[in-house]
Order: C-alpha cells, then sequence, then structure tokens
C-alpha cells in the first residue's frame, strides 16, 4: 500500500501541482501531506475544525451521515485543487455517488460536516499572513436585459480584457453547467433580475471559472491572523495555504463564529493571489525574495 500511494501521489504532483510552490522541508511536506494529519494537528492545538471521519470502507461514512445528519463533504485524503471533491451533500444517495467518485482520486476518503459561509485561502510564509483571497464558486449578476448566455460572455470578455485567463478559467455553457442551472430553476436563457447572483456551479475552484477576491489586509481581523500563523508555527512551515470558511467573514473574530479549518497546502498553488477578480492584487515580491534565499532540504523527495 505504501509503494502503491507513492506512486499515485508522485503522479498527481508531476500532472497536476505545476505552478505550486515548494518551499518546505520534506519533513513538513510529509506531516500535513494528507487531510488526516492536518485534522490530527488541528485537534492537538484546538483549532476550529469540521467533525469528521477519515474512511477506505464507504459504509464508515454511511453511518457517520447517520450519526450527524447532512450536508456533508466527502473529499479525497490526498489531492489539491478541490479535485475529487463533493459539497454540499444533501442525502444519501448523493453520499454514495460523491464516494465512488472521491476514490477515483485516492482510496482513503475524508467525510465532514459541512459549513455554509465564506471560503478563503490564508498564504502564510516567513511568519506572517501574506495574502488572503476570498474564493467564490462560478457565476453571474443579473441586470434584468440579458439572458445568462450573454452574461457568460460578458464576464469571459472582462477576464481575457484583465488578463486573468493567464491563471483563472472563462465560465463554460457545457453540459455541467446546463445541468446545474436546470436543478435550480435556470437555463441559459433565463434573463435574471437586476443585481441577481446566479450560480453555475457549487465548486469553489478555479477550473469551472472560480472567482477569486484580494482581501484587504486592514480589513482582517487581529484574531483571525493569528489563527493563521499560529498553525504555521504547529506545523513548523516556512509557507502554508491555509483553507477555511467563515460564516460570518474574516473581518470578524473566529472567535464570534463558526468557522472551520478544512486543510493546509504545504506546496499552495501562489499564482492565484496574483490574479484577483475583485480586489487589489497582494504585492508578495518581497515575500518570495526571502523565500528564494533560503535551502530547502529534500525539495525533489517524497
Amino acid at each position: 500500500m505504501k509503494i502503491l500511494k507513492r506512486k499515485i501521489y508522485q503522479f498527481i504532483s508531476k500532472t497536476f501541482m505545476a505552478g505550486c510552490s515548494n518551499y518546505n522541508s520534506v519533513e513538513v511536506r510529509r506531516s500535513c501531506r494528507s487531510k488526516a494529519q492536518a485534522r490530527a494537528v488541528f485537534r492537538q492545538y484546538d483549532f476550529p475544525h469540521a467533525k469528521g471521519e477519515i474512511f477506505l470502507n464507504p459504509f464508515k461514512a454511511h453511518k457517520f451521515a447517520k450519526t450527524h445528519g447532512f450536508p456533508l463533504v466527502i473529499k479525497p485524503n490526498i489531492g489539491g485543487f478541490s479535485r475529487g471533491s463533493y459539497f454540499p451533500i444533501q442525502n444519501f444517495r448523493e453520499l454514495w455517488k460523491a464516494i465512488f467518485l472521491a476514490k477515483i482520486w485516492w482510496p482513503t476518503t475524508v467525510v465532514e460536516q459541512y459549513l455554509e459561509g465564506k471560503n478563503y485561502r490564508a498564504l502564510v510564509a516567513n511568519g506572517q499572513v501574506s495574502s488572503i483571497i476570498q474564493r467564490y464558486a462560478p457565476f453571474v449578476k443579473g441586470n434584468g436585459l440579458d439572458e445568462i448566455s450573454t452574461l457568460i460572455d460578458q464576464e469571459n470578455q472582462t477576464r481575457t480584457e484583465m488578463g486573468l485567463l493567464e491563471c483563472m478559467y472563462p465560465l463554460q455553457k457545457g453540459t455541467q453547467t446546463q445541468t446545474y442551472l436546470s436543478k435550480h430553476g435556470y437555463t441559459l436563457y433565463s434573463i435574471p433580475e437586476p443585481g441577481e447572483t446566479v450560480k453555475l456551479f457549487h465548486r469553489i475552484a478555479l477550473a469551472p471559472g472560480g472567482v477569486i477576491r484580494a482581501i484587504k489586509h486592514g480589513a482582517i481581523h487581529a484574531d483571525n491572523i493569528e489563527l493563521f500563523e499560529n498553525v504555521l508555527a504547529a506545523l513548523d512551515a516556512r509557507i502554508l495555504g491555509i483553507d477555511i470558511i467563515m460564516e460570518k467573514g474574516v473581518e470578524y473574530s473566529y472567535k464570534t463564529q463558526k468557522c472551520i479549518l478544512l486543510e493546509v497546502n504545504s506546496r499552495p498553488f501562489v499564482k492565484m493571489h496574483d490574479y484577483p477578480r475583485y480586489g487589489e492584487r497582494h504585492d508578495l515580491s518581497d515575500c518570495f525574495s526571502e523565500l528564494d534565499a533560503l535551502t530547502v532540504c529534500g525539495s525533489d523527495t517524497y
């Protein structure tokens, strides 16, 4: 099993992790490679996180759902870019389908409680928070005149003009989008009301056309900055991408709202911090000048 996991991980790293940073030692990367390891750290230091289980046998996830109810999240124990992740899961039929699809990516799988809230990636490096971005599922906003299809074209044109397609993806009109719209009472020819937000897919990731907003440093509550920096210190890491969902947002203390740390990324995809659709891009040049000057032990070692 260990040899199989190594080969699968090496395949994922080579195929899907182009553009990801590699500043942490092999010891740090090994300590937080899986979501199970991250959860153990969250428990040890009493960081806020969701109830969940790591399972090989799918009936363990079924039992978890019976005990804790829905909505839930299913995701591979090892992976990134939200690949193989499915949420929100609202019933047992969706649960079993998600289990099957997630195990295509990795044999051991995570089931967790799902929190509806605001999704963030905190980039923490050199002991401090460098950048926080908020991530949205792909969407368009109605103007009372144009069809969803036209709104998609307009948004894609805006992304092209802003130079965002070097990192982001255009919004899609294919079967995936049409199926999602249909489930929510829309078609590509629906005309949303002025200001109405229409989601095009559930997944908060770049590949289906997800959106990024840069958060001003002054808007982040001091308690949250301390939390992110404590996670970095707990893992003795030089850089981490920390994924978190907060019920109200990063401008409020995590102590006064529901929030869950999802996972830590020891090789975070930092490029997306340079291509926000909304907000002002953070200048990370000083941060990476310091990291580039360091010697990384075992950077190419599994």
